[in-house]
């Protein structure tokens, strides 16, 4: 993004970044400015409305009244500046580059082989793809949408739900010859757990036990990964048991690369995917709309 004209709506739009992301600096990398320019275009705002916006005083950014208040009015301006702009626009094709970022089991079996199918659809979009299970921040990445697996925290953002999966334990049928098959949740005492090197929602792996009674094992294994993709692989490789969603590894069940353990003791536990995305309704950018609606219509995880 260019940096914008020093004028009302400029001025406007890199104050109310600045909040959404934060900080000075945060807001400079967004709009491609210095943060010393982000911070003299913040002052001379401050110095043409006669009040302080913003408050200097710590580390961290905090809004003053006046500056909370602004801020309300100029998302409300910002918005109404991209309806009017769409209202201009009706009816022209979906268009533009669209940054999409997305945990990497979804990006490589059901993103990327769809991409052709939507590029055919909207040839005047451009796709611009990351695939990271790291949970990035959008503003920060100018990302328009980012596809995550399980369940969401609080955040401003807006969610649009893609499917569901049960979870389920396998490993790949050498593992299996070395080491044994497990019997009971107990039984993976002795054997390699691998787990992912991030935070989970789930401390352990849930099971139910011989009486329907929830319990949870901790996650005991030489192998740590950074995404789904890489236990999979390292799982058909039989260095391991992975506990991974369904949809990811039914075309290795049916081919028996790899088989499902204990399922008698699995507490049928679903891992959710969501598109999450900035803004909602009619103010949506119509390449965002777009993609959305085809990932709801052709995506099936269930």
């Amino acid at each position: 993004m260019a940096r914008p004209d020093i004028n009302r709506s400029g001025e406007i739009e890199v104050f109310v970044r600045v909040v959404e992301v934060g900080s000075f600096s945060a807001a400079a990398r967004a709009l491609r400015m210095t943060p010393s320019a982000v911070s003299k275009l913040i002052a001379r705002l401050e110095a043409r409305l006669g009040a302080r916006l913003v408050s200097r005083s710590t580390r961290k950014l905090q809004l003053t009244p006046e500056g909370a208040a602004f801020f309300d009015s100029g998302v409300r301006i910002l918005a109404d500046m991209a309806a009017a702009e769409r209202e201009a626009a009706a009816g022209a094709a979906p268009r533009g580059r669209l940054r999409i970022n997305s945990y990497v089991p979804f990006g490589q079996h059901r993103l990327i082989p769809l991409l052709p199918r939507f590029l055919e659809r909207y040839p005047e979009i451009s796709v611009d793809l990351v695939l990271t299970d790291d949970v990035i921040d959008l503003m920060e990445e100018r990302a328009d949408v980012a596809i995550r697996a399980g369940p969401l925290g609080e955040s401003r953002l807006v969610a649009r739900k893609l499917g569901q999966s049960r979870v389920v334990v396998v490993a790949a049928p050498s593992y299996l010859e070395a080491r044994g098959t497990p019997k009971t949740p107990a039984d993976l005492d002795r054997h390699n757990r691998m787990g992912f090197r991030f935070v989970r929602h789930l401390e352990g792996w849930p099971f139910i036990d011989a009486a329907g009674k929830p319990t949870t094992l901790s996650i005991i294994g030489n192998t740590l990964v950074s995404d789904g993709e890489a236990m999979r692989l390292i799982a058909l490789s039989g260095a391991g048991i992975a506990r991974l969603a369904r949809w990811h590894v039914e075309a290795d069940i049916a081919a028996g690369r790899l088989l499902p353990l204990l399922e008698e003791f699995n507490p049928g536990d679903e891992e959710l995917t969501h598109a999450v995305y900035v803004g909602q309704g009619k103010h949506l950018p119509a390449r965002v709309r777009a993609f959305l609606d085809f990932l709801v219509e052709t995506v099936r995880l269930t």
